[in-house]
């Protein structure tokens, strides 16, 4: 089977448009396009099908992120209907370039797409890179086919009360240590410990202390209200309920902001789609794009309760309230509540004791 394009600056690409359930590491090669005023921008090209561009994420780093078997899956999904490409924004992960304010950064990637030779492109823009995904679909809305924005913002100003934005630039610049581990608990809250720390790890390891405040200030100061209202493509916004990075408030705002989009509500807490429910958050996002797929629900049974659910229904086993789970595990009474009732459901129980004691007996496994 032939490329998805016979792009200038990339060889011809042979596959038979079936990806392997998750990317091996192997699979990806980064390249570095050179742009005016030196320095080079990092990109990544992976999957067959029509061009999808995925812009990058807090801390993005494209070697890092997919050393995450749990990124992989999510780009596998996506990568079964598309060509996959992504890149590191400039001045972050891998590129090697001078950070640029919005405006600079659509010129870039545009100028990436036309060195690829992509004519039409569907965009998937994610929390700040959504910006400039609206800001490409309001230049260039004969060449976007389809925009999708997931956990997206139309104005950083609204994400928290200033005091608290100052506050958290100021604990990332002076301590990034602590820093990063005070945005672990917001981008990740559902994790177990391990988790969190390995994520305050990776954002330690793709940005110094002095970037990962600059990008965080960025991101404060954004204001896509102008490139939203301009939007003419089909537009679909995804967004989790119970996002604490994003508020759910804010995907609403923005749906509201693109005319004719249409708002989709998942569920979850989490704010990187690679986390909880990612096969629902694919397929809702293949969907936007135009490709409709079948999705199965998790099969029931011990097999399919989370860490973080074991967790909370041990100290369920220990008698402890929803109220007294939060506080020991910095979650509100209501994300417990609904880690409960998840695992219920996966364990075909009625009450939140047959779930502790359904896992506490398992067979093959030692208690909780």
């Amino acid at each position: 089977m032939g490329s998805v394009w016979s792009g200038r600056g990339l060889p011809r690409m042979a596959g038979t448009g079936h990806y392997r359930r998750v990317l091996r590491a192997e699979d990806q090669t980064v390249r570095h396009l050179p742009i005016e005023g030196g320095g080079a921008l990092a990109y990544a090209v992976t999957g067959s099908g029509p061009a999808l561009l995925m812009g990058g994420w807090w801390c993005s780093h494209l070697a890092l992120n997919w050393d995450d078997p749990l990124f992989r899956g999510y780009i596998s999904r996506l990568a079964e209907r598309f060509t996959v490409i992504r890149y590191d924004r400039p001045g972050r992960g891998l590129s090697a370039s001078a950070t640029t304010d919005l405006d600079g950064e659509i010129a870039v990637v545009t100028e990436l797409l036309d060195t690829l030779g992509v004519e039409r492109v569907a965009l998937l823009g994610g929390s700040s890179g959504a910006a400039v995904a609206a800001g490409l679909a309001a230049r260039l809305p004969r060449r976007v086919r389809r925009l999708v924005l997931y956990g997206a913002f139309a104005r950083g100003a609204d994400i928290a009360p200033e005091p608290a934005r100052r506050a958290m630039v100021a604990a990332v610049a002076a301590h990034w240590g602590l820093g990063s581990r005070l945005l672990a608990d917001v981008f990740v809250p559902g994790a177990s410990s391990a988790e969190r720390e390995r994520f305050a790890r990776f954002q330690r390891l793709s940005a110094t202390a002095g970037q990962a405040a600059a990008a965080l200030a960025e991101s404060y100061d954004l204001d896509a209200t102008g490139y939203l209202a301009a939007v003419s493509v089909p537009t679909t916004v995804l967004h989790r309920r119970d996002d604490r990075a994003v508020p759910f408030t804010l995907g609403r705002d923005v749906a509201r902001r693109v005319r004719g989009s249409t708002f989709v509500e998942l569920t979850g807490d989490d704010h990187f789609p690679w986390r909880g429910d990612a096969a629902a958050v694919a397929a809702a996002t293949l969907r936007g794009l135009g490709h409709p797929v079948r999705t199965r629900p998790a099969p029931p049974g011990p097999a399919a309760v989370t860490e973080r659910e074991r967790e909370i229904l041990h100290l369920v086993t220990a008698g402890l309230t929803d109220a007294q789970i939060g506080e020991r595990l910095t979650l509100s009474p209501h994300t417990v509540h609904r880690h409960i009732a998840n695992a219920r459901a996966k364990l075909g129980v009625r009450s939140r004791a047959a779930a502790a004691a359904a896992l506490r007996y398992e067979p093959g496994r030692p208690g909780i």
